[in-house]
């Protein structure tokens, strides 16, 4: 009993955290927006400790900022500093895209290619919900066919922090070239070869990097 309540509580958390995590990268929560638990409580459906839970793994990951006398707030987007986010990004894509080459299983890489051709398809389409939602679950399959829990622990916040910067700014942004960055990596994955897929994510930093540019100057 006591072990089913601790995976109980285990799954909550991260339904928390998901919800939570999906409505700031979407700006349902916006930036510098204060965070009111009985809110999130309501639009979750889920009870207060598993919100606390996971409003204190998305402080970690600096998604939301304690401040002081002022609570906790949706951090900003800081515009300047994503070029770094994305530059550091780059260090551990290259790495899990790699690993991943090596060490997927075969319905591992079967996945990440419907994925992204999911996601082809979507941005052909103009679905932006499909888009991300193919994105979302490329990711999934990606970070555990890495089999670098480290790696991936370091990189989804600043997955979640570029989403979120895509969100704000997608006018500036190009589905369709996104989609065949993701492409590229998962089909280097697919046929074992770490070359091709770190340069798909390279790739994919790259289009990143000249995205933020773009609304930098603008």
């Amino acid at each position: 009993m006591i072990v089913s309540n601790h995976a109980t509580k285990v799954r909550a958390t991260e339904a928390a955290y998901d919800q939570i995590e999906h409505m700031i990268a979407t700006l349902k929560l916006e930036p510098n927006q204060p965070i009111v638990e009985s809110d999130l409580i309501q639009m979750t459906g889920l009870g207060r400790t598993p919100i606390r839970e996971a409003l204190m793994r998305l402080v970690a990951s600096g998604l939301i900022e304690q401040q002081p006398r002022r609570g906790l707030r949706v951090s900003e987007i800081r515009i300047a500093e994503h070029l770094i986010l994305i530059d550091t990004r780059r260090v551990l894509e290259r790495l899990i895209a790699g690993s991943s080459a090596r060490r997927a299983s075969p319905s591992q890489s079967d996945s990440l290619l419907q994925h992204a051709r999911d996601m082809v398809s979507a941005a052909e389409r103009g679905d932006l919900a499909g888009y991300m939602q193919a994105d979302q679950a490329l990711d999934r399959v990606n970070h555990e066919a890495s089999r670098n829990p480290y790696a991936v622990q370091a990189i989804v916040p600043m997955i979640i922090q570029c989403r979120r910067f895509w969100y704000a700014f997608q006018h500036e942004g190009d589905l369709e070239r996104g989609a065949r960055c993701h492409l590229l990596e998962a089909e280097g994955i697919h046929a074992k070869d770490p070359e091709r897929a770190i340069a798909g994510a390279d790739a994919l930093m790259d289009y990143l990097m000249e995205f933020t540019h773009t609304v930098i100057e603008n």
